[in-house]
């Protein structure tokens, strides 16, 4: 029997911190009352092992300010995590050599979510596409003109365009730039981290079609950030729910939308929009998700939660499987057995 073959992309307990130094007023304050000035950790990813599937999506989903970009640049290589490990088919990306570090890292590309912002505005587009392939000696500089042309085809883009500025196009042209940018060095893996958030509705749309369209062409794999679930719903083979900076649901699509058990991933589907559906009167928690600096002990979740019960204040529960395929750290699971 055939082994079967590792995740394109793992991770194993991955967390990433981040070293807050005390701004102006902490430092008067600290002069003040004569004590030195401290330095908080921000905690963005906390313990996170997920692994996605080569040809699959795997979709993201949380609140802003629960860790969900951090992950996929991490994941993508842009940041360095504190802890913990990120496995490219097997491998352990920290063990690698330069050289296969800086191969692997090509098949891994990253879209971010304001193309105006991510693309140099001083570069035209023909250079923007251009320069990562020619870096790397994917192509010669004589082969250069008609293999960003061909990208700028496959992403919709009319290839006599390539001469101009970002500020030239519209936004949605922008992120087909972007998109084509991340290409054009011939990835297996995109993250793709709320790709579609800056645009239109209208454009939303189209992008979303075309990222599907990507993925039969080409046989990439997605890890599609995103904090509408309506949107993941379209696109993802399974979904993961993200909570101040850990993994609080995992499952395939079809089941997730149908029975979520998390308390905090039933909070985010009861607030989708359904044709035929009456908005429920009042929301099944209530607050704002906590700092990330001063996160709560146990669940974090529980100041939130309408079912927390003491354990839930003290003791972090485990991302454990409730059904084939479906994980969820919930203490109410235990009760349940």
């Amino acid at each position: 029997m055939q082994a079967e073959p590792p995740p394109i992309v793992e991770t194993r307990a991955l967390c990433k911190r981040f070293a807050q130094r005390p701004d102006l007023a902490d430092q008067l304050a600290a002069f003040l009352t004569r004590r030195a000035p401290g330095s908080t950790e921000l905690v963005a990813v906390d313990g996170v092992s997920l692994a996605v599937r080569r040809g699959e999506v795997l979709g993201l989903v949380g609140e802003s300010g629960c860790g969900k970009s951090t992950l996929g640049r991490t994941i993508a290589g842009i940041v360095a995590p504190t802890s913990g490990q990120v496995l490219l088919e097997g491998v352990d990306r920290a063990t690698m050599p330069a050289a296969e570090r800086a191969r692997t890292g090509l098949k891994l590309q990253m879209i971010f979510q304001d193309p105006m912002s991510s693309l140099n505005p001083r570069k035209r587009v023909i250079d923007i596409i251009g320069e990562a392939p020619l870096v790397h000696g994917l192509v010669t500089r004589a082969e250069l003109d008609d293999y960003v042309c061909r990208q700028m085809l496959r992403v919709g883009l009319d290839p006599a365009y390539r001469r101009r500025l970002p500020h030239q196009f519209s936004g949605g042209q922008r992120q087909r730039v972007g998109i084509a940018r991340a290409l054009a060095v011939q990835p297996d893996f995109l993250v793709c981290d709320e790709a579609i958030a800056a645009l239109d509705v209208s454009i939303q749309a189209q992008v979303i079609n075309l990222f599907i369209e990507l993925r039969e062409q080409l046989q990439l794999t997605y890890l599609f950030i995103s904090h509408d679930l309506s949107v993941v719903e379209h696109v993802s083979d399974r979904i993961a729910i993200m909570y101040l900076g850990r993994i609080v649901e995992f499952a395939a699509t079809g089941a997730f939308y149908q029975a979520p058990n998390h308390p905090y991933a039933q909070l985010l589907l009861a607030e989708v929009p359904r044709i035929g559906r009456a908005r429920p009167d009042r929301a099944p928690s209530s607050g704002e998700i906590p700092s990330p600096l001063a996160p709560p002990s146990g669940c974090h979740f529980h100041p939130r939660c309408p079912h927390a019960f003491a354990r839930c204040r003290t003791e972090t529960p485990l991302l454990r499987e409730i059904a084939p395929g479906h994980q969820s750290a919930c203490h109410l699971n235990d009760a349940n057995d």
